[in-house]
């Protein structure tokens, strides 16, 4: 397998995208300073590509094991680069300094991720699950659990997963029957947890000293459906008021899944209470608990939009060394020079042109999301807070399906860009395909999330939030025509490409009937993707060009930034003509097929 380098300069090309420079000039990160974070960049690129990385294979080839006392141990090295990874403060980069956390831009830490997702996809699952409790808890826990478990959590001391999926119920979570009785014995607020959870992330572990579950359950008068359904704080081990450690909790992991990918990740299937009941707190309001754990699913979902993007890279990265080094055939523009690497062929170079495109501009997105979350949370004005929060609303269901999608297809690519070598596992290649399979699966399929973008977040505020989006796309228009002539020429396309999603939005609001608009959804979520990564692209396209004509840095980093955007422009783009075609087909298609004719 090749090694990996951290693409630094494109992460602090696409964190300067993400407006960067205005976020850290805001009260909460004064410290954020531009050498500070190259600093940290730097130092977490060694982390991955001299930690993290060199334990991917065995993590993928050796897995988890279970012993019976419910304990999982982790694939060699695993362990010990946890260890290395807290004692360097690595998990506490973007948390609040009042619980031991360094108070960084949540966009430098979600970079910062993107590291540990591309080096070790599988063994960055515990820390991306931590980040996910850490924020749940302080939005909604109370200030005793804050006191508790946020110190542990933010150093990273201890870990954190979310049990929402049981057998009967994936993502149907009305159906859910784990309970949740209260224990007076215990006091106020104390409850015994019973029941089974599947699907759980690294649900146990040898790596943190504590694990904190999240859990969904039902009250004894809990009302049916989604309304009845509470969260609880569930650790592995009781806590103390002191703090310190207390019994072992009723809960274990009694199964591990034997998986496609990320075999260097346990997930479990968690028993709670099979020896009289796990003890657990509520966190929030009693039957409040599915809002309370959509805080945590929603940062999940754009760090598994995130991890899409890392797996991407670290794809890429090994298709172009493979390319570089593998002899086969002659150079067709020079065929008189004999045999050639397998770069300069026009096909390869169009697997490759694709990998990359797509992953910058999945990068780019997924970056200028979470730097609307730092807005909508840090901005001293109300009303740019308010709008922050709407673009992130907006933007998280396309970042988690669309940048998945890309992170399966650039994978894709990388198995055919290796040609034969690339069905063997022992290249390395076939295991990030199969890593990147999950990502479109987890926190809620890409099914899923398309339907929360039309029904909750297009047909809920009538397209309000997209008209405002799509303006800001028509001002990039508007510069690219503009701009010298190796930009303008990009100009037509992200025209079309903004059309169509003006277009099928305004069909979806003039459609709205459920069957119209679940059936459109998919097509849209990766229309939107493809016309939001290319509205980047191409203001990536316009700041080369600036820093270019400035005489700023390297003159073939911004000529390669304007390339891999007309690239984008002329191959990528054009595909959203496709999608809305099948968007606004309408439903008819689709249910046209009587059931037992399948």
């Amino acid at each position: 397998m090749s090694s990996y380098v951290a693409p630094l300069d494109d992460m602090r090309f696409a964190l300067d995208l993400a407006g960067l420079l205005d976020i850290a000039a805001l009260p909460p990160f004064a410290e954020a300073t531009p050498d500070l974070i190259d600093a940290v960049l730097e130092e977490a690129g060694k982390f991955g590509a001299g930690v993290l990385a060199p334990i991917n294979e065995i993590g993928d080839r050796q897995g988890c094991t279970l012993d019976p006392s419910g304990t999982v141990h982790l694939p060699e090295g695993a362990v010990e680069a946890y260890q290395q990874f807290i004692e360097a403060g690595w998990n506490s980069l973007p948390f609040d300094p009042e619980y031991g956390g360094q108070g960084l831009p949540g966009v430098v830490g979600v970079a910062v991720q993107e590291i540990w997702q591309a080096a070790n996809m599988a063994w960055a699952l515990c820390p991306l699950l931590t980040t996910g409790t850490i924020e749940a808890l302080s939005a909604h826990g109370t200030e005793e659990q804050k006191a508790l478990f946020l110190p542990k959590l933010v150093s990273g001391e201890w870990t954190g997963t979310m049990n929402l999926t049981e057998s009967q119920a994936g993502s149907d979570l009305a159906q859910l029957r784990c309970k949740a009785e209260p224990a007076p014995d215990l006091g106020e607020g104390v409850f015994r947890i019973t029941g089974q959870k599947i699907f759980i992330t690294h649900g146990d572990h040898e790596a943190a000293e504590n694990i904190c579950h999240l859990v969904l359950a039902r009250l004894p008068d809990a009302p049916p459906g989604v309304k009845g359904i509470s969260l609880f704080l569930v650790p592995k081990f009781l806590v103390n008021p002191d703090g310190s450690l207390g019994a072992h909790n009723d809960v274990k992991a009694v199964s591990l899944e034997h998986k496609l990918g990320i075999h260097g990740s346990p997930t479990c299937v968690m028993a709670f209470g099979d020896e009289g009941g796990a003890i657990g707190t509520l966190v929030g309001e009693p039957h409040r608990g599915l809002a309370c754990m959509f805080t945590m699913m929603n940062n999940a979902r754009l760090n598994i939009g995130l991890q899409g993007i890392g797996i991407a890279d670290r794809a890429y990265q090994h298709a172009v060394a493979f390319a570089k080094e593998r002899v086969q055939g002659v150079d067709v523009t020079d065929p008189a020079t004999g045999k050639t690497t397998i770069v300069h062929h026009p096909d390869v170079r169009r697997m490759l042109m694709h990998m990359r495109a797509k992953t910058e501009a999945g990068r780019a997105l997924t970056y200028y999301a979470v730097a609307q979350m730092d807005l909508s949370k840090a901005h001293p004005d109300e009303a740019a807070r308010a709008a922050a929060n709407v673009r992130v609303d907006l933007l998280t269901p396309v970042v988690k399906a669309w940048s998945t999608e890309v992170g399966f297809e650039v994978s894709d690519l990388g198995v055919q860009v290796h040609g034969g070598t690339g069905y063997i596992e022992e290249t390395g290649a076939a295991q990030h395909m199969r890593d990147a399979r999950i990502c479109r699966i987890y926190e809620g399929t890409n099914g899923i999330q398309a339907m929360d973008l039309v029904g909750r977040k297009v047909l809920r505020d009538k397209g309000a939030g997209v008209r405002v989006l799509l303006a800001e796309m028509r001002e990039t228009e508007a510069a690219l025509k503009a701009a010298p002539a190796d930009v303008a020429v990009m100009a037509g396309s992200f025209a079309r490409a903004v059309d169509d999603l003006e277009n099928t939005t305004t069909w979806i609001l003039e459609h709205a009937s459920p069957a119209a608009a679940q059936g459109a959804s998919t097509p849209y979520t990766f229309l939107f993707g493809l016309a939001a990564g290319g509205w980047l692209m191409m203001k990536a396209a316009l700041e080369a060009r600036r820093r270019l004509d400035a005489g700023e840095g390297n003159p073939a980093t911004w000529k390669a930034k304007i390339g891999t955007a007309h690239y984008y422009a002329d191959a990528v783009l054009p595909f959203t003509a496709a999608h809305r075609a099948a968007a606004e087909a309408g439903p008819d298609s689709l249910m046209v097929l009587e059931e037992d004719w399948f």
